[in-house]
């Protein structure tokens, strides 16, 4: 059997290979830049482009099954030429904000469009929908707690049920390997509700020192990753967090039914990911002169 995967360099894509890889299934991964990949060894790399789905065309050929990537742009082409290729399963990497009614479909219609594309098909399919990822904290703190050894954050009690990525590339490289999942729309959380304010203590307790955590307005937090992401997907994070507060968002137990193993806790996300929070050299030097400074 082999299995094509799209999005192969990323943070979900890279572990399905591994893990595709220690199933001893051949896999087929796609990225845009082959010499830059630095993929599991093992890994057929191949150059591709969903954006271009004729690039795609030899990579699909010989492929029985095919985790993909949510591009919305090019879905039916994809899913098309993946059908005429002779792939019978597919499983994409989809959001939990598809269930989204509260009325801001920017991220929910971007991977629904890729869903219908599937649907829509004649291959079984398995939709693996994560909620917020874990991984979304190093674009929103781990640069200030690089820097500064404090993050900043609106609505610190805001409960949320973050998902450890490995957990994500589980479920769906069982859905690739296992028969049983078709049909099926796996939403993913994490083990448990964490507040904003206990994942930065969670970070320190896992990168050895003090971290701290700083409430900051809406309005401050706006104009912060307004930088960085569209207008839509900036409301759409503020109106979540707002929202977590009145109504506290409740865990699911989906990564355990699905794999048989428990999902990861946020404090073992922290460790994993411990080296993203540590200090750059510039950072530590100012860091270190800053504590050796006489109390006034």
């Amino acid at each position: 059997m082999t299995v094509l995967v799209t999005g192969a360099t990323g943070s979900v894509g890279r572990l399905v290979t591994a893990h595709l890889l220690a199933a001893g299934v051949r896999v087929r991964a796609l990225t845009r830049d082959p010499a830059a990949a630095a993929l599991p060894e093992g890994a057929e790399t191949r150059q591709g482009d969903l954006l271009r789905p004729d690039t795609l065309r030899p990579a699909l050929e010989g492929v029985e099954r095919l985790y993909l990537f949510p591009v919305p742009e090019t879905a039916r082409a994809v899913v098309k030429a993946a059908e005429e290729a002779g792939v019978r399963r597919i499983v994409v990497l989809s959001s939990s904000s598809v269930l989204d009614a509260s009325g801001d479909h920017h991220s929910g219609e971007h991977h629904r469009a890729v869903e219908r594309a599937v649907e829509e098909s004649g291959v079984e399919w398995t939709f693996v929908r994560p909620d917020e990822f874990a991984s979304n904290v190093l674009w929103k703190w781990a640069e200030s707690i690089r820097t500064e050894d404090v993050a900043r954050a609106p609505y610190g009690a805001a409960l949320r049920v973050p998902v450890h990525e490995a957990d994500v590339a589980d479920v769906a490289a069982a859905a690739l390997l296992e028969d049983g999942h078709a049909g099926r729309a796996y939403a993913l959380t994490g083990p448990e509700a964490i507040t904003q304010a206990d994942q930065v203590r969670a970070i320190a307790r896992a990168v050895g020192r003090p971290v701290a955590f700083e409430e900051i307005t809406p309005e401050q937090a706006r104009q912060a990753m307004a930088a960085a992401m569209p207008a839509p997907v900036v409301e759409m994070v503020l109106r979540y967090l707002a929202d977590a507060l009145a109504h506290p968002p409740v865990p699911v137990d989906t990564v355990e039914r699905v794999t048989g193993s428990p999902a990861r806790t946020f404090a073992r996300w922290a460790a994993d990911h411990a080296a993203d929070f540590a200090p750059r050299p510039a950072a530590a030097g100012r860091r270190a002169a800053r504590d050796e400074e006489p109390a006034a």
